[in-house]
């Protein structure tokens, strides 16, 4: 099978706007950034929710390093949906530069379920990233120039919360010194940087659907600590109304296309583990009111993205979860079932079966919130019959309906029975 690069690069993309026009955008709902990627504009939001508006949260089971898959199956769900006559957006987080250039990759899915144009939505996109970093860094640079001019909120300079955001894998910054120099170049401090998808202004703008939220969120960020231990809020530098222009773009959410030319919506790229771990609820919102299907991908396994999924981001959006996929792989489960990761390609029955334990739990986990579930099994090539008939039978004796998909080397035809 040709590389993902190679069958991103064959495809042949549609012009975005003819892209929109499927979910009922206008040219003049768009702002165009090129010929296939746009900005949607906040006056969709006017718009009323679709009465047969359904959300489904593509989630996983404890993912090894290797990842699962989660993108893939959510853009091939959503490729398979058009195929059957519904109209559907997948929501995924923008990729952090970060991890694209680290080992674990892009984050546009793979083989002929991804979404295009590969390279420009890896690299710089639209731009959002880069806001959020100026955002960002803007608030830790008037933080130090309140120090420098006489610290009027009274900082305790060993309690700064607030430290600097970069894009990249730079572990050399994690803890850095500021303020060296003479007397004019600032206060001398311990201080750090995060990479920008940690910020906290990332997961503001993953939560918020307007701009008077935006800048109310913005106000309560807690920079650093009084000596009394009183936090000190970004409100009381001065500094949110120049946040929220440098957010004014980033709030809306981009739209793109997957590789069958079907809508998707790329927004915001909060982390799950310091964050809520979800595309924009911006972005949800918007899909709500132009499609059937609004599929949402959420970041690790079911007992992380997907609980803060549902605890926050379903909440604060004020809608339920329809029904969630739970990706599994057979050389997961053979991770759980203590296969070491470079054996993984090699059968092993038995291992499935003992690392069923692991899947068993996040079926249970969505079943408590009351959300109903379906196993999506991601087929490699390395899978044996043997092996996938072992998972079909654990799952046929729990009543756990599962769908094998093949997304990854088919496309939307390979998720229709999902």
């Amino acid at each position: 099978m040709k590389s993902d690069i190679e069958i991103a690069r064959e495809a042949k993309l549609l012009p975005i706007w003819e892209v929109g026009e499927k979910v009922g955008l206008s040219r003049g709902d768009l702002e165009l950034h090129t010929d296939y990627m746009a900005k949607i504009k906040m006056d969709v939001l006017k718009r009323p929710i679709r009465k047969d508006a359904k959300v489904v949260l593509v989630t996983a089971m404890t993912p090894t390093k290797l990842g699962e898959g989660k993108t893939t199956v959510a853009v091939g769900l959503s490729q398979a949906m058009w195929r059957i006559g519904k109209t559907a957006i997948v929501n995924l987080r923008e990729p952090s530069l970060g991890p694209v250039f680290g080992i674990k990759g892009g984050a546009t899915g793979g083989g002929y379920a991804q979404v295009l144009p590969m390279e420009d939505i890896n690299l710089h996109f639209t731009g959002d990233f880069h806001a959020v970093t100026y955002a960002h860094n803007l608030l830790a640079a008037m933080l130090d120039a309140h120090l420098h001019f006489g610290n009027e909120l009274g900082f305790h300079i060993k309690r700064i919360e607030w430290g600097r955001a970069l894009d990249l894998n730079e572990r050399a910054l994690r803890h850095i010194i500021v303020g060296l120099g003479g007397p004019g170049d600032g206060v001398p401090r311990e201080s750090h940087f995060v990479i920008t998808a940690a910020s906290e202004i990332m997961a503001i703008l993953g939560l918020v659907t307007s701009y008077r939220e935006l800048k109310e969120a913005l106000s309560r960020i807690v920079v650093g600590w009084t000596r009394k231990r009183e936090p000190i809020v970004a409100g009381k530098l001065g500094a949110v109304g120049a946040m929220a222009a440098l957010l004014k773009h980033a709030l809306k959410p981009n739209l793109v296309q997957t590789i069958e030319n079907t809508p998707a919506i790329v927004h915001t790229g909060p982390f799950a583990n310091i964050a809520h771990g979800t595309s924009s609820l911006m972005g949800v919102e918007v899909s709500r009111r132009l499609a059937e299907y609004t599929i949402i991908e959420a970041g690790f396994g079911s007992d992380l993205g997907a609980e803060k999924f549902i605890d926050i981001v379903a909440r604060k959006g004020g809608f339920r979860v329809d029904a969630a996929v739970i990706v599994a792989t057979i050389r997961a489960l053979k991770v759980h079932g203590g296969v070491p990761l470079e054996e993984v390609k090699q059968e092993n029955v038995e291992a499935v079966r003992k690392g069923y334990e692991n899947l068993q739990k996040h079926i249970e986990n969505l079943r408590i919130f009351g959300v109903p579930a379906v196993v999506a099994i991601n087929r490699f090539p390395t899978d044996t019959e043997a092996e996938i008939r072992a998972l079909e039978e654990l799952l046929e004796q729990e009543g756990v309906p599962y769908s094998l998909v093949e997304v990854h080397s088919r496309g939307g035809e390979g998720g229709i029975d999902l």
